[in-house]
């Protein structure tokens, strides 16, 4: 996957916004960040729960990985956009969208 299909992917989402931090595009809903694109290292993070990250690191290893400190402690994690395929870069979208959109957001 490249990042042009983050972008395409993530602002299909409802209310979603493109905006930049950091010198990076992230992606929010309700003005939280849920990923952010590193660009040259064809890479996003995520935003996912702490057991949806334990467990799609042990699943899929080569496509995923935490972020080192307190970030990837709380959920931040790697995928690496050439190791995913668009299923898995969606899911992955999806999952992030769904940690910090609000609860009575329409739910997809």
């Amino acid at each position: 996957m490249k990042p042009e299909d983050v972008r395409r992917l993530a602002r299909a989402l409802p209310e979603v916004v493109e905006g930049a931090h950091s010198g990076h595009p992230d992606f929010r809903v309700w003005g939280r960040i849920f990923a952010t694109l590193w660009v040259e290292e064809e890479r996003v993070v995520l935003r996912l729960s702490r057991a949806q990250q334990a467990e799609w690191i042990e699943a899929e290893p080569d496509r995923f990985e935490a972020i080192e400190g307190a970030w990837g402690r709380r959920g931040w994690t790697n995928l690496n956009l050439w190791e995913a395929d668009e299923d898995a870069l969606l899911a992955a979208l999806l999952a992030a969208w769904r940690e910090v959109a609000p609860a009575d957001e329409d739910r997809i």
